[in-house]
């Protein structure tokens, strides 16, 4: 088949990096942007992407980017935007949370007009101030643990009621086995302790009782000793929010203690095919994972995304839930662009609240304008020996989000379209460990 064009951004920004690339944005002009205004008109659209190429997460956010990369390719194959082609800047964040608030300036100050990636829970919170305080869009694509909403980000992950909760009731049903004591394992830092918050608070009066927690710093190695914690609780299933390399070594630390995921399955909430291709099938199969989207989802949608996508950057490549979401979402910015007739972030983010969707691979994704997030599916999928999963659970429909659960954060609420974040009491996290 004929390879579409391919643009300069790809290869400049990633081949070239912040050098090439702004030295391209200088000689096409400056965009000026004031707050909520219209840019000066160029001759292209320049957006950010923030994400890890090195570093331990890197192996979950380098696809995600690759995916970003295939949307704007395609958009741009299509006559890009408003007469305009879209360039973008990709520079490396490192898996260091503070290194993403100084490239996002860096992003900005050069002429982005909207911002996509981090991954993290630190990278997210180090970020939001800054496009608050430019008046730009972050579009935010990576499963997280709720508790926030930000006039300025677009939430495209899931969360803990779309995602967590769900995989609770699964586990105490004869589907998912009639499992009885929990261990929660994840990173130790506002994500790990946030979800460990969530579900302690919804196992009270539940069958399924918690077993214990262990958090894990993001650059330290989970050990056997810690695998005998797990064994020593008399947990009968797992939970992971583990990010990461340590959510692959807890794959194989379980494996090497002979662990049967028939006896103690893990469910994770951030393992996708992509990081799967980094382990042995025997140490992962028959465990679990809870998502939106998988790859072996049916669809003609699906498969000619996948397709394409392969063609683009090899045919040994994977898709995910990240990449899905990822892709979706810089599809679904640039359908409200359309929509709005401008690239200014008043204009989108009304365009976004009017109701302007994307039918992606894994569905139709829309933002809820109450929120600004979106309503996502919840998958339940068991790990086969290639790598893929067979899913075993899926909601009758997508599930309406809800960043404060009661059950959590009692009093808390989130509705942009009025008074915004209603704030209830100070939740304390610490207490939960």
């Amino acid at each position: 088949m004929p390879r579409r064009p391919a643009t300069r951004s790809r290869r400049a920004a990633v081949r070239d990096g912040w050098a090439a690339t702004l030295a391209a944005v200088r000689a096409l002009g400056p965009v000026a942007l004031a707050g909520c205004g219209l840019p000066t008109p160029t001759r292209t659209v320049t957006i950010g992407l923030l994400h890890s190429q090195t570093g331990p997460v890197s192996i979950s956010a380098t696809p995600v980017r690759d995916a970003q990369i295939h949307a704007v390719e395609e958009i741009n194959a299509g006559g890009g935007l408003l007469g305009r082609q879209i360039e973008f800047t990709a520079p490396d964040t490192r898996s260091r949370a503070d290194l993403f608030p100084n490239r996002a300036r860096r992003l900005l100050d050069g002429g982005a007009v909207a911002l996509f990636g981090c991954w993290s829970t630190p990278s997210r919170k180090a970020v939001i101030p800054v496009v608050e305080e430019y008046r730009r869009l972050l579009f935010y694509g990576v499963p997280y643990e709720g508790n926030e909403s930000s006039k300025y980000v677009v939430y495209g992950g899931q969360i803990p009621n779309q995602q967590v909760l769900p995989v609770l009731d699964w586990l105490q049903s004869a589907a998912g086995g009639l499992r009885r004591r929990l261990f929660v394992i994840g990173s130790d830092d506002l994500h790990g302790r946030t979800m460990t918050h969530v579900v302690r608070r919804a196992l009270i009066d539940r069958a399924l009782q918690f077993a214990g927690v262990t958090l894990v710093p993001l650059t330290a190695p989970v050990t056997a000793d810690t695998v005998e914690t797990i064994a020593a609780s008399g947990a009968d299933c797992v939970l992971s929010t583990l990010a990461g390399t340590p959510a692959l070594a807890l794959f194989s630390r379980l494996a090497e203690a002979g662990l049967d995921p028939r006896r103690l399955p893990v469910v994770s909430t951030t393992i996708g095919e992509d990081e799967l291709r980094l382990l042995r099938p025997e140490v992962v199969a028959g465990h679990y994972a809870v998502s939106a989207y998988f790859q072996r989802d049916p669809g003609a949608a699906n498969g000619e995304w996948i397709a394409g996508f392969r063609r683009e950057f090899g045919f040994d490549r994977v898709t995910s839930d990240t990449m899905e979401t990822g892709y979706s979402l810089l599809h679904l910015w640039a359908a409200a662009v359309r929509r709005a007739g401008s690239v200014a972030t008043g204009a989108v983010l009304q365009a976004l609240r009017d109701g302007v969707s994307f039918a992606g691979p894994g569905g139709r994704l829309a933002m809820d304008p109450a929120t600004q997030h979106c309503a996502k599916p919840c998958r339940i999928g068991r790990i086969r020996t290639d790598r893929q999963f067979d899913v075993v659970h899926e909601s009758s429909a997508p599930i309406p989000p809800d960043p404060y659960p009661a059950l959590a954060f009692p009093g808390w609420s989130c509705d942009w379209t009025k008074e915004g974040v209603v704030r209830g009491a100070e939740v304390k996290l610490d207490g939960d460990l």
